[in-house]
C-alpha cells in the first residue's frame, strides 16, 4: 500500500489543508512482469499487473469524525488494509469540526469538498473522474458530512455510506432547528450554531437538506445510493439516523438502513463498518484496474 499526506493551499478554505491519500499499489508492479522481470517476489507468486501511464483508481472520499483529523482515521482503523484488498484509492481531507458545511462563520468546507477537492485529486493524482467510480463515506461527524455532500451533489458520487452520523446535517429540518435552539449546543458546543446559524434561517437555506433533496428529485437528477448505518447502542444518534433513512425512503431515494446490533458510538463500530462497506456495500471493481 502507498500512503501519503498531501498539503496544499485551498482557495475555498483560505489556507493550507492536509489530505491523507492511500493507493492500493501492492497489487501492481512497476515492471512488465510478462517479460519475466520480477524483483523481490515470493517463489511461485503470480505475476502482478503493471502500473501504466493513465491508469486511474476508483476513489472513496472517507471523512473523519468530530475532533479528529485526517490522520486519525488511519491510526485508529484498518482502512488502509481494507482499501488495499479492494483495490480502491482513499482520500481523507482534514475538515476539522466543520460538518462539511459552508459555515456561517465564513469558511467554505462544502465548496472545498465538492468543487475543489475532486479537481485536485483528478488532476494531480490517479483518481478516476467517472461518477460510477467515486464514492463518499464517513463516520460520526464525517457521516453527516458525507450525507450532506452527497445530497447536494449527486452528480459526483455513485454511493454514500453514513456511519453513525448523528450530529450535524439531517433531512429532518425541525430536528436541527430544535438542536440549534437547545441549551446543550448553545452552551456546550457553540460551534454548532456558528456553523448552521439560527433556527429561523434554516428552512430553505444551504443547510436545509430536505429542500435540497426534493429539488434533485423534482429536477429528475440521477440520485446517489445511500447506506445509513447506526449501532443498536447509539441512543439518540440511532434515532436520528433511522429518521433520516425513513425520510429518504419516503422521498423516493435509494436507501438502505442497517442497525448494527451490539455496537456503540466508537471506533470498534467504525472500523468494522468501514470494512463491511468496502468489502460488500460499495459497488467496487475490486481487483480490476480502471483505465
Amino acid at each position: 500500500m502507498s500512503m501519503m499526506r498531501f498539503n496544499y493551499r485551498s482557495e475555498a478554505i483560505g489556507g493550507y489543508v492536509d489530505i491523507s491519500i492511500v493507493y492500493p499499489t501492492d497489487n501492481y508492479s512497476y515492471y512488465d512482469e510478462t517479460q519475466g522481470i520480477r524483483h523481490h517476489h515470493a517463489p511461485g507468486a503470480p505475476a502482478k499487473a503493471a502500473l501504466v501511464p493513465g491508469m486511474k483508481f476508483q476513489t472513496i472520499y472517507l471523512l473523519h469524525g468530530g475532533s479528529d483529523d485526517d490522520s486519525l482515521t488511519y491510526r485508529y482503523t484498518n482502512a488502509e488494509r481494507f482499501a488495499q484488498r479492494n483495490n480502491v484509492m482513499l482520500v481523507t481531507p482534514n475538515i476539522r469540526n466543520s460538518f462539511g458545511a459552508d459555515t456561517n462563520y465564513g469558511i467554505s468546507y462544502a465548496t472545498f469538498l465538492t468543487e475543489e477537492l475532486p479537481v485536485v485529486m483528478q488532476t494531480l493524482f490517479a483518481s478516476s473522474p467517472k461518477r460510477e467510480d467515486n464514492f463518499i463515506m464517513g463516520y460520526a461527524m464525517g457521516g453527516n458530512a458525507a450525507l450532506g455532500t452527497a445530497l447536494r451533489r449527486p452528480d459526483l458520487y455513485h454511493t454514500c455510506v453514513d456511519i453513525s452520523g448523528g450530529i450535524g446535517y439531517t433531512l429532518n429540518t425541525k430536528t436541527l432547528q430544535e438542536e440549534l435552539d437547545g441549551e446543550h449546543f448553545r452552551t456546550s458546543f457553540p460551534l454548532h450554531n456558528a456553523t448552521f446559524g439560527t433556527s429561523a434561517d434554516l428552512p430553505g437555506s444551504r443547510h436545509d437538506m430536505y429542500t435540497i433533496a426534493k429539488k434533485h428529485l423534482e429536477a429528475g437528477d440521477t440520485l446517489t445510493n445511500f447506506y445509513l448505518i447506526s449501532g443498536s447502542e447509539e441512543g439518540f444518534i440511532r434515532a436520528r439516523i433511522e429518521a433520516d433513512a425513513a425520510t429518504l425512503k419516503e422521498l423516493g431515494y435509494p436507501v438502505t438502513y442497517i442497525c448494527a446490533e451490539g455496537y456503540h458510538h466508537d471506533f470498534n463500530m467504525w472500523n468494522d463498518y468501514l470494512e463491511i462497506a468496502m468489502d460488500s456495500l460499495l459497488p467496487l471493481q475490486r481487483r480490476k484496474p480502471v483505465i
